[in-house]
């Protein structure tokens, strides 16, 4: 683990990261020692660094400082998490703070091969997404609501979760995006009020339209899911991760174009 370019995995507990999850953060997935959609999830964290204004990190000194990270390991996760630093008490940060990085390797998820042949079960949340348009879409460091969500169930024969927002609309899971096809038109829900814009998300959507498949940005609700003839989650380690069953509703497997899922592979692997 590297903090702030030291090797360490301690950090002041006066980090605004820590006193009030101020900053963002990234989970990228490496492969044969490359890291996926690097592009992409750099131009995703300045973004966000741009809505809360932080400063945002050297592009290049973090490329160094994750290389220097994930070492001779080929396969694995590597998160990156950017706070505004260290600023004392109080909301109001100072405006000469700098800007705090944390950059760690995980091993890759043991995931069960045959969630991507078989499919996987979902389970609709009790914890709901508050809606603040101010931080939809960004992938801030603020995740109760996920964690509160996720603490709802202990069967392993579920995989995850469907959150909607406290207005009853569906919005994604707790750790992924969703896509619903219906009619052979797929369909993901509107985060412009909450919700995390995906990287993989964005990847599959421009990816649908190349391949001519009508794809709708709209708001969802349950009886959408309910009535969908196919759904799969996706997410940067994920892809795309086919849905068999959700809260008793199932789902077809075929409908799900398998020339997306191959143009999603190639793309993430290319």
């Amino acid at each position: 683990m590297l903090i702030n370019g030291v090797q360490t995995d301690q950090i002041t507990a006066l980090d605004r990261g820590i006193q009030y999850g101020d900053g963002l953060f990234e989970t990228i997935a490496v492969v044969d020692g490359r890291f996926c959609l690097w592009e992409r999830h750099i131009q995703r964290l300045h973004h966000g660094c741009e809505q809360l204004g932080i400063p945002a990190p050297d592009a290049l000194k973090l490329f160094a400082e994750a290389k220097n990270t994930i070492k001779d390991n080929k396969k694995g996760v590597l998160k990156i998490i950017v706070t505004r630093g260290t600023g004392g008490r109080g909301y109001r940060a100072p405006v000469d703070l700098q800007t705090s990085r944390i950059i760690y390797y995980s091993p890759w998820p043991d995931y069960p091969k045959n969630y991507w042949t078989a499919g996987i079960s979902l389970r609709i949340c009790q914890t709901c997404l508050g809606i603040n348009p101010a931080l939809g879409q960004l992938k801030h460091l603020n995740r109760l609501e996920q964690v509160l969500a996720r603490s709802e169930w202990s069967d392993p024969a579920v995989f995850e979760g469907i959150m909607l927002d406290s207005d009853g609309r569906v919005v994604e899971g707790t750790m992924s995006n969703l896509f619903l096809i219906k009619d052979n038109i797929l369909t993901t829900p509107d985060l412009s009020r909450c919700g995390v814009a995906g990287v993989m998300r964005e990847v599959i959507i421009e990816l649908a339209n190349t391949l001519d498949i009508p794809v709708t940005i709209k708001d969802v609700s349950l009886e959408n899911v309910k009535s969908a003839d196919a759904m799969f989650i996706s997410n940067s380690l994920l892809r795309v991760l086919p849905v068999k069953e959700c809260a008793g509703q199932s789902y077809r497997l075929d409908s799900i174009p398998s020339a997306l899922v191959k143009a999603v592979d190639d793309y993430v692997s290319g």
